[in-house]
């Protein structure tokens, strides 16, 4: 087969799509006014443009408008909703906060922050399949308990969690609950009120908007304390001068994947389906990762034995193949995937993971395109393993 182009790491960032460069581009030439400065035409239509982006994201999540705030990323969500609700005063001075072992190192990292300061996180354990233990959870809520923060879907795996159940438990309990869906939103249906979420992360470059932009939802009636204040834009939760060309390409590509989403997700989960048997039937002692039905529909997440994944990445990258070996955010690191670990394989074997992430602009071809070259790869590498054995 001739040697092509496959981008297939699309959980890492997505390309800008042409409809959504066309809606920022005016803000970024002729539209360059400073919603703030409400006295004049020009500051007044970034202002309109910058609602009219909010409306879009919050119809996609089922959300009011007033309960969605603009951030810098994904990551910045994130810390917002961790930090602000355990630093508020709304949370009467609990201390507890619940993640799970294998979110997003924006989560972790924060959480690692937060027991710094003298608050008490507990870390869920999760099934071998990435789904968070249930009951560990009701066993973790107690009278301290502010907030519960698990991942909608994960990044890695592509695992979907219960994420009503979780709600109704902590709702139950009265603890706060809140999702990193920055991997999920756009991807497959999250109704805040319809699955009771208190607060949601979600980023712009995972629906094919720019990077460097972000929302928050939180409902109507929490305060979480500011982390970055200033001139009180964003109702006084995020300072800092709105950055208007993103957050209309926020705006368009949450209405896009809103409209298509069904279609797409259909046609993105018979890609990966294709995939994954292809790959599964053609290469052997290979094992597909995460939940084998309730997962993202573009996200195809596998382990091979006697290789590592950073040869496979690079071999890949010579046949014109993007993708990533575990997290895309901690390829720097010679440590094995923590969510890997988490969901009970071993060292050596959590060293073979390969992530393929595709989109709506994947085809069948590229899927072939990728069976073909990782078959070829693997056999050249495992002839050279030591641990190799047919």
């Amino acid at each position: 087969m001739e040697k092509r182009f496959v981008y297939a790491d699309n959980a890492a960032t997505t390309p800008v799509a042409a409809e959504v460069l066309n809606k920022m581009m005016p803000y970024l030439t002729g539209e360059y006014g400073n919603p703030s400065a409400g006295f004049y035409t020009l500051g007044q239509r970034a202002k309109a443009a910058v609602e009219e982006a909010r409306k879009q994201v919050a119809e996609v999540l089922g959300a009011d408008p007033k309960e969605i705030f603009f951030m810098g990323s994904g990551t910045e969500a994130d810390n917002f909703a961790l930090r602000g609700v355990m630093h508020s005063k709304q949370v009467k001075g609990k201390k507890r906060l619940i993640t799970t072992k294998i979110e997003h190192h924006a989560i972790l990292h924060t959480a690692e922050a937060l027991a710094n300061e003298g608050y008490d996180v507990v870390y869920l354990p999760v099934d071998n399949y990435g789904v968070v233990d249930i009951e560990a959870l009701k066993n973790a809520i107690n009278e301290d308990t502010a907030l519960v923060s698990v991942m909608a879907a994960n990044n890695e795996i592509g695992t979907i969690q219960p994420l009503k159940e979780i709600a109704d438990i902590c709702h139950d309990r009265g603890v706060l609950f809140h999702t990193d869906a920055v991997q999920a939103f756009g991807h497959i249906p999250l109704n805040v009120k319809e699955l009771g979420i208190d607060l949601l992360s979600l980023s712009g470059h995972k629906i094919n908007a720019p990077k460097g932009v972000g929302a928050l939802y939180i409902r109507s009636g929490l305060m979480p304390l500011p982390i970055i204040t200033g001139g009180g834009q964003e109702k006084g939760r995020r300072s800092g001068t709105e950055n208007v060309p993103s957050i209309v390409a926020l705006g368009e590509a949450a209405r896009i994947k809103g409209e298509r989403m069904e279609r797409e997700a259909a046609y993105v989960r018979s890609l990966s389906k294709r995939l994954q048997e292809g790959v599964l039937s053609k290469i052997p002692q290979s094992a597909l990762t995460g939940h084998p039905e309730n997962r993202l529909p573009g996200n195809s997440s596998f382990v091979f034995s006697a290789v590592e994944g950073e040869s496979l990445i690079m071999n890949l990258n010579i046949e014109g193949i993007c993708a990533a070996t575990g997290s895309a955010c901690s390829t720097a690191s010679l440590d094995p995937s923590h969510v890997l670990m988490s969901i009970g394989l071993a060292h050596e074997v959590a060293h073979g993971s390969l992530r393929l992430t595709l989109d709506v602009q994947n085809t069948e071809e590229d899927v072939d395109y990728i069976i073909e070259k990782l078959e070829k790869i693997l056999d050249r590498l495992r002839k050279m393993s030591p641990v190799w054995e047919e």
